[in-house]
């Protein structure tokens, strides 16, 4: 139960800072051009990341008063406001900043071998010292656990980024991946930690779906990287190393391949992408 009121409260806070934060959304600075070359608010998913800032300030007030958990007795949810934060903070600055020169991690290497510093590169390195913080902080097993766990979070938020190129792609697909997790955590600290993430992106599905705003890196990233920390903060080693190895080969095939090819030539993939979305 305590799960569903996460989701909710995730939800309601974003739908009030959707109604509340339009003239911030319609900002000049945010104003990017869609896949349809429609001009709309990018990054977004800042949006999630106050929602769930508020969301912790919140339950640790009341947690000091006595009304749901004592402050510090769930670890798992500083940790998911790091994410929030650390990843959210990334994919912003690649959203204002960003450029299409240099596409996936052999481009902005690349970049980087001939002195140049893309967004690209901030977000490789920067996004591989925030997991690394994450998996520091879980219950420590050995520096090979460390790595390979700061890894899967990385590369989780990396995927969800190649996958927002279509409306609300992201955020179904995160949605997919979340039900396992949910089965698995049930209401313990990490289905808790998370609900209010999964209720913010929820949230901003109906906007994202209608090509009124996009999630941009901001959220993106954000989502990825929530679903891999509940993986590691939750799931057995063994499903963990499955999912490592996912993670790594779908890293390697977007490398070569785009994935809009292949969801627009799968049918039951197309369908599942254009569920939702506005028609022309």
């Amino acid at each position: 139960m305590i799960v569903v009121v996460g989701l909710l409260v995730g939800l309601l806070t974003v739908r009030l800072l959707v109604i509340w934060g339009r003239d911030l959304l319609d900002a000049p600075a945010l104003q990017r051009r869609n896949f349809r070359d429609r001009p709309l608010p990018t990054a977004a998913g800042l949006l999630v990341v106050i929602a769930v800032l508020g969301i912790e300030a919140g339950r640790g007030t009341l947690g000091a008063f006595g009304l749901g958990d004592e402050p510090g007795r769930n670890i798992a949810r500083p940790l998911v406001l790091f994410a929030c934060l650390g990843f959210g903070l990334l994919g912003l600055i690649d959203d204002l900043l960003g450029t299409e020169g240099d596409r996936g991690f052999r481009g902005h290497l690349q970049a980087l071998s001939q002195g140049r510093v893309t967004t690209g590169v901030i977000k490789i390195f920067g996004g591989a010292a925030v997991a690394l913080v994450l998996a520091a902080n879980v219950s420590f097993v050995s520096g090979r656990r460390l790595l390979t766990d700061a890894v899967l979070i990385a590369l989780a938020a990396n995927l969800a980024n190649l996958l927002d190129r279509a409306p609300g792609r992201a955020i179904k697909v995160g949605l997919v991946a979340w039900l396992p997790i949910a089965f698995v955590a049930r209401g313990d600290a990490v289905g808790i930690a998370i609900a209010p993430v999964i209720g913010a992106f929820c949230g901003l599905l109906g906007d994202d779906l209608h090509e009124h705003l996009m999630l941009g890196d901001t959220g993106a990233n954000v989502l990825g990287a929530v679903l891999g920390l509940a993986v590691v903060l939750d799931v057995g080693r063994g499903p963990r190393n499955v999912v490592l190895i996912g993670l790594v080969l779908l890293t390697l095939i977007a490398e070569a391949v785009s994935f809009s090819a292949v969801i627009a030539r799968v049918r039951i993939l197309r369908r599942f992408d254009m569920l939702g979305r506005a028609r022309d």
